[in-house]
């Protein structure tokens, strides 16, 4: 299995996040992604490749022209006011506010984010853009007929919608690969997103759309982040309707009730028929993660590879969550190796 992987994820590396009440150690790190490659070559999983670069018109093909200026300007903006730390929004325009745009940095930074989860640093926008053309490239590999693919994305995606970013996440790699997928001639894609969180970005984007399906596996909204989307009856709106799939499962959920769930999820996926299937693979459902509440074990995730395999259909991971870092690159690659054993 080709991994793709860039050393530019490491330009991005947060102080602090909002969590808990208040500023703590940020846990998404530059060595959950090191830790990984190690282990990819640990196991000699095969060659790793450094991404190409598909230009921001691509990501123009998911994000909004006004939200990738921001990300790409917002931490000059940000030095202009002179601060030299970590940049995060101040207020959020909710119900009853307008959503207009601010003129000045504290009101963008609050415009295009629905957390203070997402701290932008002097190196977020070149290491965001090189976790997209992670993706990008491992989708090229897939499409030019290799059955399967790893890029090994940081920071994550499945958070950030078209216009807005939180939870870790800027741009949102995983949809970003199922569209170029689409523009390269494939009539559906599957996006299967197995992180313990809903990618509440990845549903927002395709919500109303039925060339690609999104199938999530996540923490119930009415106990766990992001609280606000992922419930069992978004089924999608408009010409989407039927092809949004949610499974939320409650705090303390193990592989026998999260491992049926998964094979049902393979079921709708499989049903949906699509040319490809892109794999949002967070591993923070494993038992000892800091910021989760689920009980898979690390012999689940081989598991968990074994049964998407099951699917036989050309598929793109791309990796989003997981923080206990001792444990991520054996729990991710265990996925990947599962997959591989199963073929």
């Amino acid at each position: 299995m080709i991994t793709v992987y860039s050393d530019d994820h490491r330009l991005h590396a947060a102080k602090n996040e909002l969590i808990d009440g208040t500023l703590k150690p940020a846990v998404e790190t530059p060595e959950r992604a090191d830790i990984i490659l190690a282990r990819v070559r640990e196991t000699g999983l095969g060659e790793v490749l450094a991404p190409e670069d598909f230009g921001i018109e691509t990501l123009g093909r998911v994000h909004d022209s006004r939200y990738l200026l921001f990300l790409e300007t917002a931490w000059g903006l940000w030095r202009e006011t002179g601060r030299d730390y970590d940049a995060l929004p101040l207020a959020w325009p909710v119900r009853g506010m307008r959503a207009i745009e601010p003129e000045e940095i504290d009101g963008k930074l609050s415009y295009f984010s629905f957390d203070a989860g997402a701290p932008i640093t002097s190196g977020t926008w070149p290491a965001v853009r090189a976790s997209a053309n992670v993706a990008l490239t491992a989708s090229r590999i897939v499409g030019d007929g290799e059955r399967v693919a790893f890029g090994l994305c940081r920071p994550p995606g499945h958070h950030a919608a078209s216009d807005y970013c939180g939870g870790y996440c800027f741009l949102n790699n995983a949809a970003i690969a199922a569209q170029w997928l689409r523009d390269q001639g494939a009539e559906r894609v599957s996006i299967l997103d197995i992180d313990y969180h809903h990618g509440n970005g990845t549903q927002s984007i395709f919500y109303d759309r039925a060339d690609v399906q999104f199938v999530s596996l996540h923490a119930d909204p009415k106990q766990e982040y992001p609280f606000f989307l992922g419930y069992s009856d978004e089924i999608g709106q408009g010409a989407g309707e039927g092809f949004n799939v949610n499974y939320p499962m409650e705090w303390g959920t193990g592989f026998d009730v999260w491992g049926q769930a998964l094979k049902d999820a393979c079921q709708e996926v499989a049903s949906f028929a699509p040319d490809a299937v892109v794999v949002s693979l967070g591993v923070d459902t494993f038992e000892k993660d800091p910021i989760s509440q689920f009980r898979l074990k690390s012999p689940d995730f081989t598991e968990t590879g074994r049964i998407i395999a099951g699917l036989d259909l050309p598929t793109v991971f791309l990796m989003e969550g997981g923080y206990a870092v001792s444990e991520v690159g054996v729990n991710a690659v265990n996925v990947l190796t599962g997959f591989e054993a199963a073929l």
